[in-house]
């Protein structure tokens, strides 16, 4: 069976005795029917608003610089920019490697770099090194390019809504029983069943739990450089 949202919602419906929809009646469903799909959605939304660094929400994102312009729009789905992600493509044609930008804040670049930006000295272009943040949506490369370069980053996306009954969630399909959990909370509420409705939350946060465990937490390890050498010894005076 397909992983869709059609599915997950008759599975929804499965799971509290009711009929379940078809791709035919799915998009115009009113009543309980309307409030299942909107459960769905809402299940997939307190996943994404438990942790902004899903892998499934990553994206990579790729501009191409323009000559003498300096800043630059944030994708309009984005949630989390990765400054420390932000590198210059390495370019042949241009002559340049690939170069890692140095994150700097506004203020240093406010301070000590703005000048290029509104600079009519194209010999002050070149390849940028350095980026910022600025206050609106933007971010900013300084020195201005010189050249149509291309510059790759990284950063999380705030999902969409489902909408027809093909789209596929962006949470993995082996997660589906967690947003299934969810979709129950909010269904049981909309019947005002608290009591059903506060087992499935207690099962869809230790869902969460779980999920953030795989995906999102992260532990660093220290490698020891230390070898002990067992011919080592403390010599001492030695008995008759």
């Amino acid at each position: 069976m397909a992983y869709n949202y059609l599915e997950i919602t008759n599975a929804l419906l499965r799971s509290l005795n009711e009929v379940e929809l078809t791709s035919v009646n799915f998009v115009a469903a009113k009543g309980f029917y309307a409030h299942a799909k909107d459960a769905v959605n809402n299940a997939l939304r307190d996943i994404n608003q438990a942790g902004q660094e899903w892998p499934f929400n990553h994206v990579e994102q790729t501009d191409v610089l323009s000559d003498g312009i300096s800043r630059y729009a944030f994708p309009s789905d984005a949630s989390k920019i990765d400054f420390d992600s932000f590198r210059i493509k390495e370019d042949a044609t241009f002559g340049n490697n690939t170069i890692r930008l140095e994150v700097i804040t506004y203020d240093d670049y406010l301070k000590n770099y703005v000048d290029l930006e509104y600079s009519s000295d194209t010999g002050r272009l070149g390849v940028p090194t350095k980026i910022c943040q600025a206050p609106s949506d933007e971010y900013i490369v300084t020195p201005p390019p010189k050249e149509d370069y291309e510059v790759v980053y990284e950063y999380y996306r705030i999902p969409v809504d489902l909408v027809n009954p093909t789209d596929v969630p962006y949470v993995p399909e082996r997660y589906k029983h967690v947003i299934l959990d969810g979709a129950k909370y909010h269904a049981y509420m909309f019947r005002s069943n608290e009591q059903a409705a506060s087992i499935a939350k207690g099962k869809f946060e230790e869902g969460l739990k779980r999920m953030r465990t795989v995906l999102i937490n992260r532990y660093e390890y220290v490698t020891s450089t230390y070898r002990p050498h067992s011919s080592m010894f403390i010599s001492g005076p030695r008995l008759a």
